[in-house]
């Protein structure tokens, strides 16, 4: 993608010392929020809670970045899933899958989000947004820079704000959950996952072996502890409780041992499979403060 005909960010000061970027080349006075132009590295789960809760703040120049075969768990909540369909819809909101120029002020048109294949994140450095978020949840920085964006926002571990970025979201489940950091580092990585409905790292699947997964269950099957959810050759996958399928990422997935490639949830909604989850829904907000921190002035 070139920039000629896409609109720019209006602001590119080479290293903001706070959460509070200085303006320096474009009028304040005039800019509507709104208008803010805002690239999401990532279309994840997380990152998806994010870009709807901006987008029912009315923030809509939206451009999600992800990278050719996204594998993501909980797809029914999961803007990664246009690379796929072309299309995914969230709780009422489109996302589409651009590959030019032309495509995004179209989808910006229509009033979609886009998602473009950029794993690289080449489209930064092109379009020069407004505002830089990384919502890949890599637990390390894979190449933002605090020189990026007027303002860049990153969430979790492996950012230090002031340094990669403006400002550091905490990601871990708990009493700090969506706090914004304007100095320092999120949490470390625990290595386990939330507790939901008492059970922890039990209600993961992980890949037992490098391979293609297999399986023909369905996001939204109950299964039981002990029922064969899918296979990676001859190693079977089972649930370790009982509860929903809630997430499964796509059948004949690679992937590598000790992958994440489900979620049980013992708490057997089958409406949560479908909907944004309390995190990823804590996380948006938490932008959304950083955001207007910076920019409601």
């Amino acid at each position: 993608m070139t920039t000629a005909e896409i609109p720019r960010g209006r602001s590119q000061s080479a290293s903001p010392a706070s959460l509070s970027p200085p303006i320096t080349d474009w009028n304040e006075v005039d800019i509507r929020l709104k208008e803010l132009f805002i690239i999401i590295k990532g279309a994840g789960e997380q990152a998806t809670g994010i870009a709807c809760r901006l987008y029912c703040a009315n923030f809509r120049r939206i451009l999600m970045l992800e990278t050719s075969s996204p594998l993501a768990v909980r797809r029914h909540v999961s803007f990664c899933e246009a690379v796929h369909e072309k299309s995914m819809t969230v709780e009422g909101i489109e996302a589409i899958k651009v590959v030019d120029r032309a495509e995004l002020a179209a989808a910006w048109a229509a009033g979609k989000i886009a998602v473009q294949v950029d794993p690289a994140g080449e489209a930064i450095h092109l379009l020069r947004p407004d505002v830089l978020i990384d919502a890949t949840v890599a637990k390390r920085n894979l190449g933002i820079s605090i020189a990026d964006a007027p303002l860049v926002i990153a969430l979790g571990p492996g950012f230090t704000a002031g340094v990669d970025c403006h400002a550091v979201i905490e990601t871990n489940r708990g009493h700090n959950l969506g706090r914004l950091i304007s100095e320092g580092m999120a949490e470390a990585n625990t290595g386990i996952p939330g507790n939901i409905g008492g059970y922890t790292a039990k209600r993961v699947l992980r890949a037992p072996a490098d391979g293609v997964f297999s399986s023909e269950k369905q996001i939204g099957d109950l299964v039981r502890k002990g029922e064969v959810i899918g296979r990676i050759g001859t190693d079977e996958i089972t649930a370790k409780i009982d509860g929903i399928l809630r997430g499964l990422i796509r059948p004949a997935s690679i992937v590598a041992r000790g992958l994440k490639i489900g979620d049980v949830d013992p708490r057997g909604k089958a409406d949560y499979c479908d909907t944004i989850s309390e995190k990823a829904r804590a996380l948006g907000g938490a932008v959304l403060e950083a955001l207007l921190n910076a920019y409601n002035r």
